[in-house]
C-alpha cells in the first residue's frame, strides 16, 4: 500500500492523527498538494459516502472520517492557495436565521472540501441579508442552506427572496437540507435542489454544478 492509499485508508477509518502525520510526511517527501487531494482525500470521502448510503457507516463514522480529512486539508489548504490551484467550485453554507444547529451543515462542508470544492461557512443563525452579502463578496457557484426546526424552515424561502431582490439569485444554485425539508419544499420555494444527508448533498452539488 503506497502513501496515497494509506492516507485514504486513514480517512475512511477516521484516524485523524495518523492522517495528519502522513499528510505532512508526504508533503515533506515532495508530493504535490493537489495530487494528495485528488488521489487520496477525494476518493476516500467518496468511499465514505458509499458506506453511509449502504448503512455500513452512520453519522459518527462519517463525522470521524470528515474530521480526519480536515486534518489533512489544514495542511494542504494554504499550499493549494499559494500554488494557484483553483477549486472546482465555491459554495457558501449556513444554517438559517433562528436556528443554531450546525452539525449536519458542518459535515456537508467537510465532505464538499474533500470533493475539491471551496467552502465559505457562515455558521449557524445566518440572516438572509448575510447570505446576500456573502454572495456579493465571494461570488460563489452555490448557496447551501440548512434548517433543523420547522419554525426556522420558512427562512429558506425568505433568503431566496432576498437573493432575488438583490439581483443575485440567478448567479448561484441553491440547495437546501435538514430534517423538516424535502424535495417538494425545495421546489415550492424555488431552490435548485434538496439533499437528505451529507453524502447525497455532495452528489447533488456535483450534479448541479456539472463537476
Amino acid at each position: 500500500m503506497n502513501d496515497l492509499e494509506q492516507l485514504a485508508r486513514y480517512v475512511i477509518d477516521g484516524q485523524t492523527d495518523p492522517a495528519r502525520k502522513l499528510t505532512q510526511k508526504m508533503l515533506d517527501d515532495g508530493n504535490e498538494p493537489q495530487a494528495i487531494l485528488d488521489e487520496a482525500l477525494t476518493p476516500a470521502m467518496d468511499r465514505v459516502g458509499e458506506l453511509y448510503e449502504r448503512q455500513e457507516y452512520f453519522l459518527p463514522e462519517m463525522m470521524a472520517s470528515a474530521q480526519s480529512m480536515q486534518a489533512a486539508m489544514t495542511l494542504l489548504r494554504p499550499l493549494l492557495s499559494a500554488g494557484g490551484s483553483k477549486p472546482a467550485a465555491t459554495a457558501i453554507l449556513g444554517t438559517v436565521k433562528g436556528d443554531l444547529h450546525d452539525i449536519g451543515k458542518n459535515v456537508v462542508g467537510m465532505m464538499l472540501e474533500g470533493a475539491g470544492i471551496a467552502v465559505v461557512d457562515l455558521g449557524p443563525d445566518v440572516a438572509p441579508e448575510s447570505f446576500r452579502d456573502a454572495v456579493k463578496e465571494h461570488k460563489p457557484d452555490l448557496v447551501g442552506m440548512s434548517a433543523l426546526l420547522t419554525t426556522t424552515q420558512p427562512m429558506m424561502q425568505t433568503t431566496i427572496e432576498v437573493l432575488e431582490e438583490a439581483g443575485v439569485r440567478d448567479q448561484v444554485k441553491v440547495i437546501i437540507g435538514g430534517p423538516p425539508t424535502s424535495l417538494s419544499y425545495a421546489e415550492q420555494i424555488g431552490a435548485d435542489g434538496y439533499a437528505p444527508d451529507a453524502s447525497q448533498a455532495v452528489r447533488k452539488v456535483r450534479s448541479l454544478l456539472g463537476i
